[in-house]
């Protein structure tokens, strides 16, 4: 796998390093989320599965990775990290967290990083084919990836009724689809199409983000109307597999939540599964 840091391939390198920094700097959006969790000695009304799928997301394309070899190598860096960070957001939410939302979070832990993600490996090991071994995996995560896009419809049809973009942040928006870019750009440049192909729907999603921030940045929306549209405390919409933190509504490769502000009470939500990659955590998620 060490091929993944030679420079016979420059655009691949290039691409993969740029998703790799702007995949780095989505997984610590959640920074704040959780300095105000260890203040405040409280999860509040924040969720742990953002962290745990994201968590799951990394795991996948790791494993990915070392199957497929090569050029991946790029996709092991950043998920690495993606690991390590989602597993301290999860065990910084199971310190303050109340004990119903520690059992959810084990369960949920069980379910995907230990059972769905030891059925995956067991399920691929288990084809002798080494490129159809990568074909099964391929799909598998561009499936994954592909179920955590659909998300963001949620967060574009909140905007357009209620014309507000207090659920979507611009700058949040415009790093993952740069996110977007950089992998989709990697996955096109390596040939990789499982890679590819899910970042065009973030890219799409991202642009849809961010003419909509354009159109509503400037409207005044009643509060009344604002709280008619909040989502319920007891509902997470997965949007996205990396992290992402902004007042709004977390590379395929990883991918965080968002810290949605509604009504005056926080809803944290999974943006766009990434995430990251990288996927990558915001409104909308960048696959890598």
């Amino acid at each position: 796998m060490a091929g993944g840091l030679s420079l016979d391939h420059p655009w691949v390198f290039t691409f993969g390093i740029l998703g790799n920094v702007i995949s780095f700097l989505v997984y610590l959006a959640p920074l704040p989320t959780f300095y105000r969790i260890f203040k405040k000695k409280s999860t509040e009304g924040f969720r742990s599965l953002p962290y745990v799928v994201a968590l799951f997301s990394s795991m996948l394309w790791i494993f990915y990775a070392f199957i497929k070899g090569g050029d991946a190598f790029l996709l092991v860096t950043i998920n690495s990290f993606g690991v390590v960070i989602e597993i301290v957001y999860t065990i910084i939410f199971l310190i303050y967290a109340p004990k119903r939302g520690r059992m959810h979070t084990v369960k949920m832990f069980m379910l995907f990083n230990v059972g769905l993600f030891s059925l995956i490996v067991l399920c691929t090991l288990l084809v002798s084919n080494p490129i159809i071994r990568v074909k099964v995996l391929g799909w598998i995560c561009v499936a994954f990836s592909v179920s955590v896009f659909a998300a963001p419809l949620s967060v574009i049809r909140m905007v357009i009724q209620t014309k507000s973009v207090e659920f979507m942040p611009f700058t949040l928006s415009f790093f993952l689809t740069l996110s977007a870019v950089a992998w989709f750009s990697f996955g096109l440049f390596s040939k990789d199409i499982y890679v590819a192909l899910p970042n065009v729907l973030g890219f799409a999603f991202g642009s849809i983000q961010m003419v909509l921030y354009i159109v509503y940045k400037d409207t005044k929306v009643p509060q009344s109307v604002v709280d008619e549209q909040k989502l319920p405390e007891h509902v997470l919409t997965i949007e996205k597999l990396g992290p992402c933190e902004p007042n709004v509504g977390g590379n395929v490769v990883g991918m965080p939540p968002i810290a949605c502000v509604c009504g005056g009470r926080k809803l944290e939500v999974v943006n766009n599964v990434g995430y990251i990659n990288g996927g990558t955590p915001g409104t909308e998620m960048s696959v890598v």
